[in-house]
């Protein structure tokens, strides 16, 4: 136990702790819809979409933050721009402005001297840098995911299975969708300290897959993928504390890790009730009994 406990004796771990705790609930509410509405690649685009931002931020001495906020919340509007009047696809808006601003990011760090430190954050995240502010920050962003998640359920589920139901039901799939995306920003936002804008889907889509492999509805989901968030933030951090690896690479790695032990727990499950369970005579049989 005491090898459990020794690591969070210091006060930066404690942090580190608490901070990816507050990731994994955010990330489990927006992650949860982002797996059941396939919107995988949007977060993958704003996530690198925050590059720019961040990158202009930190040359100019601003919170980094607040740049990739400005950057990511850019693109979101963009590319529900694009879509609505450039009569371009979904994906293919996501796609364009994805190349666009990872692009853009890259010729921006790659103009600055001496930016390796500072985009290796950007990209991988410095979950034990996290302060007592960040930790508010994300705390207020888990407080409103939620309340706009329970107020708007009942809309994202309709806009998710079958929007023109939605539309009949007065349940605005239009704004279900740019309220969603906004939660994929905010999610993707707030994230960027701890795990970085590379790792940061990794923790949006492994818990809500592991999760949905045991469950029956979006509520239970969201609840277990917070489970297995958090499982993965204190594995990877006891990971990077024993083993002296990347913290935010190491929790984004095990929350994988826990996907797929949870694919293959779930599929071991089946083959033994398979095996397990009588098995009727088929109509055939009986008749050539008979």
């Amino acid at each position: 136990m005491s090898l459990l406990l020794s690591p969070f004796a210091a006060e930066f771990m404690v942090r580190a702790l608490l901070g990816g705790v507050l990731v994994a609930g955010v990330c489990a509410i927006v992650g949860t819809w982002v797996v059941t509405r396939g919107m995988a690649f949007l977060g993958e685009a704003i996530g690198h979409g925050m590059l720019p931002g961040v990158a202009i931020a930190t040359l100019l001495g601003l919170p980094p933050l607040v740049g990739g906020a400005v950057s990511a919340a850019g693109m979101s509007a963009a590319i529900g721009l694009l879509q609505r009047r450039g009569r371009l696809s979904y994906d293919t808006s996501i796609g364009l402005l994805f190349v666009g601003m990872l692009s853009l990011g890259v010729i921006i760090v790659s103009h600055a001297r001496s930016f390796a430190t500072d985009a290796t954050v950007m990209l991988f995240g410095d979950v034990l840098a996290i302060g007592w502010g960040d930790i508010a920050l994300l705390a207020a962003a888990l407080a409103a995911t939620t309340a706009i998640a329970a107020r708007f359920h009942r809309a994202f589920v309709a806009a998710a299975f079958d929007p023109r139901v939605a539309q009949t039901l007065g349940l605005r799939p239009q704004l279900a969708q740019v309220l969603l995306t906004g939660l994929v920003t905010l999610a993707i936002v707030t994230s960027y300290q701890a795990v970085g804008s590379l790792l940061v889907v990794g923790m949006l889509l492994a818990p809500a897959v592991a999760a949905g492999r045991w469950t029956r509805s979006i509520p239970s989901t969201m609840a277990l993928a917070a489970a297995f968030g958090v499982a993965a933030v204190v594995s990877g951090l006891l990971v990077s504390w024993y083993a002296a690896t990347a913290a935010g690479p190491s929790i984004a790695f095990a929350a994988i890790v826990l996907a797929g032990l949870s694919a293959l727990a779930r599929a071991g499950i089946s083959r033994a009730r398979e095996r397990t369970a009588p098995h009727s005579p088929s109509p055939i049989s009986e008749s050539v009994a008979a």
